[in-house]
């Protein structure tokens, strides 16, 4: 059973692609500061089924230095790492002129900094496997833009060039490196949406919709699966048609 690391995983978007790749057989290592009841409860019902299962570790991605020591913890318990995904990280959002210096600092340390230490650690594991699989969970704000939200649209475009340049890195050991770029998602980071807000993204939808957990989940889990061998530094995007 193939070992993949889920950061942010006890709640909202994370907590879908944990369940998601679960039901595909994978072995989730579902990291974040705290556990919660909803992850408990998934936790206790894998441990009984014969697929995939669910295991906890408690880290603050915030702390750089512990990093390290997080995949070697992971690594010492569970075996190799085959997957990860990168899905933590905060939606602070602001007219760049009234943000906080310190707002913008952690905003980048946890959506920029986080992702790209853990994966360097990681990846070491894969490199030793000459397999693996890594998808990092960006957004279609980095691709078209969004007012008030460009501190942290420039956190997630930085994820579609850290994605598209490991693709090629690492390509040639038969690691796999994408990005998925989600719309507004029903998820505790989207509901400071007002009602109007709402409205006019579903408006400028194709689909005239916002798309779900699931939709998104669906597509890393996809990225996972062998149908996707040959799927490697690419952008997919899953907004219900919002920027088409």
């Amino acid at each position: 059973m193939h070992n993949v690391i889920v950061t942010g995983a006890s709640r909202g978007l994370g907590f879908g692609i944990a369940k998601a790749l679960v039901a595909s057989g994978f072995h989730i290592i579902a990291v974040a500061r705290h556990q919660g009841d909803r992850l408990a409860a998934a936790i206790e019902a894998t441990a009984a089924e014969d697929q995939g299962r669910i295991s906890f570790q408690a880290c603050d991605l915030s702390d750089i230095p512990a990093l390290q020591g997080l995949v070697k913890t992971i690594r010492s318990r569970h075996g190799p790492i085959y997957g990860l995904v990168n899905n933590a990280g905060i939606g602070t959002p602001g007219v760049l002129a009234n943000m906080k210096d310190g707002d913008i600092e952690h905003l980048v340390r946890l959506n920029v900094t986080v992702p790209l230490t853990l994966t360097k650690y990681v990846v070491r594991s894969m490199l030793t496997e000459r397999q693996g699989r890594i998808v990092n969970i960006s957004s279609v704000v980095a691709l078209a833009g969004y007012s008030g939200l460009s501190a942290y649209s420039a956190t997630k475009a930085s994820l579609i060039g850290f994605t598209r340049s490991l693709a090629r890195e690492v390509g040639q050991l038969g690691i796999t490196v994408n990005a998925v770029a989600p719309g507004f998602v029903d998820t505790e980071m989207t509901r400071g949406i007002d009602e109007l807000q709402r409205e006019k993204i579903e408006r400028r939808s194709a689909l005239k919709r916002m798309p779900e957990t699931a939709d998104i989940a669906n597509i890393v889990d996809y990225l996972f699966s062998e149908k996707a061998r040959n799927i490697t530094g690419t952008v997919m995007t899953v907004d219900a048609g919002n920027i088409a």
